[in-house]
């Protein structure tokens, strides 16, 4: 149980977190809107997704 929290809490935030910030960038280095759209809400979902699934877990 605790290495399921462990992954859910730090490891996939940490990931999404990044690509987010990849596609943020990438997106407004290139003018793409799409591109800069997808890595803000990848960057919020990965700052929110630790208090909503470990509600369910633990």
């Amino acid at each position: 149980m605790a290495t399921g929290t462990l992954i859910f809490s730090h490891i996939i935030p940490a990931v999404l977190g990044f690509f987010g910030v990849l596609l943020l960038i990438s997106g407004i280095m290139d003018n793409e809107k799409k591109i800069t759209i997808i890595g803000a809400l990848l960057f919020i979902v990965a700052a929110i997704s630790p208090f909503i699934v470990l509600n369910f877990v633990i």
